[in-house]
């Protein structure tokens, strides 16, 4: 009886909610009217992204409301409202979630009140016929379960008219590969242009004066073969440093450690070399390699992430975590540093970002101020 009656009492509270978002509703409604009126006479359009993104305000409460007392978690995905007022009116008109809002805005103003006004009508007799029969006779309740269904179909409801269809959610995917494809692109011809620049600055350079030493040996070759043996030594030193920068240039776009010792073993490696006491746990991983572009990406996301350690996290110890999960490879770095790394500040998260966005991979940052700070990638991949 105590149990039945804690939940039809959050289930009530939960719906005495909903009643008061309904005649909020029925205010909004008024607002959606007016903005409508408005954008047609063209120059109030700047109206209508604004009320939108109220309108996303209050269908975000409601789902907010139905996680809490119903426990039922509603996915919301929307188009950003960013960029010129032409942009932003063409978004709030073409995304679907605006009409997603609408209709439940238009339905919840009738089935939000009335599913109180049913479960009040419901509790007089509930404390009634469930004090006699179950509180007295020890039977199961009867009326007060019902006011908790009432809660039930105004969650039901809810996420029925407030999910993303199927299609919604591939228009998002969409656009969502677009904008990764677009930022792959740009990291892309970033990378190319610093290749270039290495190989125009330093390899070219040197390459460039070992032609110019080995001439000059060759005509002083007759008459001075010391000064032509001088020139020759130049030239061989010359030619080392120019392959040490070739093979430093090679290491960015594809490190040589990975063919010869693997993820791992390379991953390893950079622990050794960064200057911090880390751990390195790569338990489950399978025998077999994965993709190339996979492994090379993870390597360059601990060696980033490792850097960062180094620099800002006023700590010398940090564990990386390499595991597979599903279909995926899955990092974690973790350190017990100061914490509070910010993307924006050019901490090189970033580009971590970015890099893993290109393989459609996911990333996770908690850096809480006084950390710790924790990284969590996930690169699909087929093992």
């Amino acid at each position: 009886m105590r149990t039945a009656l804690r939940q039809a009492g959050r289930a009530t509270y939960g719906l005495f909610g909903a009643a008061g978002l309904a005649l909020v509703s029925y205010a909004f409604l008024g607002l959606i009217l007016f903005t409508a009126l408005i954008t047609l006479t063209v120059v109030g359009a700047g109206v209508l992204p604004e009320t939108v993104l109220l309108l996303r305000r209050l269908a975000g409460l409601k789902r907010r409301q139905v996680a809490t007392y119903a426990g039922v978690e509603i996915p919301a995905r929307y188009l950003p409202l960013t960029g010129p007022l032409t942009d932003r009116v063409r978004a709030a008109l073409t995304d679907p979630g605006t009409r997603r809002d609408l209709r439940w805005l238009l339905w919840h103003l009738l089935y939000g009140l009335g599913l109180a006004c049913a479960a009040l009508t419901v509790w007089p007799f509930a404390v009634l016929v469930d004090g006699v029969w179950a509180g007295l006779l020890g039977r199961p309740p009867v009326l007060l379960p019902v006011i908790d269904r009432l809660a039930g179909l105004d969650a039901t409801w809810t996420r029925a008219l407030l999910l993303p269809s199927p299609n919604d959610r591939l228009a998002e995917r969409v656009v969502e590969l677009t904008e990764t494809r677009a930022a792959a692109i740009a990291a892309h011809g970033a990378e190319l242009r610093r290749i270039e620049r290495d190989l125009h600055d330093g390899t070219q350079a040197r390459l460039v004066a070992l032609s110019m030493r080995v001439g000059l040996a060759r005509r002083a070759y007759d008459r001075d073969p010391d000064a032509a043996r001088a020139l020759l030594d130049q030239a061989q030193d010359q030619a080392e440093q120019a392959l040490a920068e070739l093979r430093h240039v090679i290491r960015g776009i594809y490190p040589p450690i990975l063919t010869d010792r693997g993820l791992v073993g390379a991953v390893r490696a950079l622990a050794a070399s960064s200057g911090l006491e880390v751990a390195v746990e790569a338990d489950g991983l399978p025998q077999a390699r994965a993709a190339a572009a996979v492994e090379a990406a993870a390597y360059f996301v601990v060696a980033e992430s490792l850097t960062n350690v180094a620099r800002h996290s006023g700590t010398s110890r940090a564990t990386v975590r390499l595991a597979k999960d599903a279909d995926t490879l899955a990092i974690h770095v973790r350190d017990d540093g100061r914490g509070g790394a910010d993307e924006a500040a050019g901490s090189g998260l970033l580009g971590i970002r970015r890099r893993v966005a290109a393989l459609d991979g996911t990333m996770r940052v908690s850096s809480p101020a006084g950390g710790p700070t924790e990284i969590r990638i996930g690169l699909p991949c087929a093992w």
